[in-house]
């Protein structure tokens, strides 16, 4: 994410820095992380439909990260609609999208496989939050 959107990381890492500071008690979901919120979808055959995430940052970014067992040659593959992309995504890789504004699905795995995900993200209430004054 630093790399590839410095300026972008670079404002969700102090959005979060701020929160952290105005809400101590508050913790990261992993010590390095700019985002602010995961979640995990826990299948056992985790599928999502073509869709928006719109109340992300429209031009924020979130990762989301492919696990479980499954043949990524026949499914589980990123559709990025926009793009007209298919994408291969297999078990423990990560993808960046910027969710909010890129239309995106993933596709069926087969009979008996299983597959889960974790997406991390901010909203943007959050940032709209923090920058208000908490």
């Amino acid at each position: 994410f630093a790399t590839y959107s410095p300026r972008t990381y670079t404002y969700y890492s102090e959005t979060m820095k701020a929160l952290l500071t105005g809400h101590p008690s508050l913790q990261r979901n992993f010590d390095k992380s700019s985002w602010a919120e995961m979640t995990f979808n826990m299948g056992p055959q985790t599928v999502c439909f073509p869709h928006l995430d719109s109340g992300n940052l429209p031009w924020g970014w979130c990762a989301v990260t492919a696990l479980g067992q499954f043949d990524p040659d026949c499914g589980g593959h990123l559709v990025l609609w926009n793009l007209g992309l298919v994408i291969g995504f297999p078990p423990g890789a990560t993808i960046l999208i910027q969710s909010a504004v890129m239309r995106h699905s993933n596709t069926l795995i087969g009979d008996g496989e299983k597959r889960y995900s974790l997406t991390q993200y901010s909203a943007g209430t959050l940032f709209c939050w923090v920058e208000n004054g908490l």
